[in-house]
């Protein structure tokens, strides 16, 4: 399959305001109220925060040789991290419950939805960019967009989703698959980003909203 190279600009689905940006918000949202759910100290708050917003994205640089890391050469994203970490902090226990109330923890399962969408098409956008071959990049997008979340989790004491029956992975990789398959054809790569991210999130929301989820090989412990 050939690959297409991306401009930096393709990343950038949400026009003046960066998509990786968004990204790593909607994600730091969802570490914070996994703490908030453990009833962590500010330090748990930030650090969960942090690692989900840039966990992602940081093992994808690594693995590219992109030096620095993105959010080494520009902490702004970390510091993002930082202020969404204190906002849920200081809303208190009462307003957080309220705002990831439901048996379901709505907020947090939607936010991880959101940004595991806008990281398998971010990640799988700066893979091209870098001139991998497609399953590379589908691969790497599928890493930026899960990493981050398997690292919140265990540092919570959690089993990660990735490890479970939900379908999680596996829309992170269908968004990093079509956007490199309409990318194939030579479509704007805009178009082609909008089109994975719509694809990743789709799955994920009707995995969440029907109750879908993989087939386990039966336990034998």
């Amino acid at each position: 399959m050939p690959t297409t190279h991306l401009p930096p600009p393709s990343v950038n689905l949400l026009g003046p305001l960066s998509a990786e940006t968004v990204g790593v918000a909607v994600f730091a949202l969802s570490g914070a109220l996994v703490a908030a759910r453990k009833g962590m100290d500010p330090f748990g708050f930030a650090l969960l925060a942090a690692v989900t917003g840039v966990g992602g994205g940081t093992l994808r640089d690594l693995l590219l040789g992109t030096r620095p890391v993105f959010w080494v050469g520009d902490p702004s994203d970390v510091i993002v991290c930082l202020v969404v970490a204190g906002v849920i902090f200081c809303l208190g226990p009462r307003r957080v419950g309220i705002f990831d109330g439901g048996k379901r923890g709505r907020a947090l399962l939607w936010a991880d939805a959101l940004g595991l969408a806008l990281f398998a098409v971010i990640g799988t956008g700066k893979a091209l960019a870098a001139g991998v071959p497609a399953i590379s990049a589908i691969a790497l997008g599928t890493v930026t967009a899960t990493f981050g979340g398997i690292i919140r989790d265990m540092l919570a004491g959690t089993t990660p989703l990735v490890l479970r029956q939900e379908i999680y992975v596996t829309a992170a990789a269908l968004g990093a698959g079509v956007m490199v398959g309409l990318q194939a054809f030579r479509l704007d790569p805009v178009t082609c980003g909008v089109a994975g991210f719509a694809a990743a999130f789709a799955l994920r929301a009707l995995a969440l909203l029907r109750g879908w989820s993989l087939p386990a090989f039966p336990r034998r412990d």
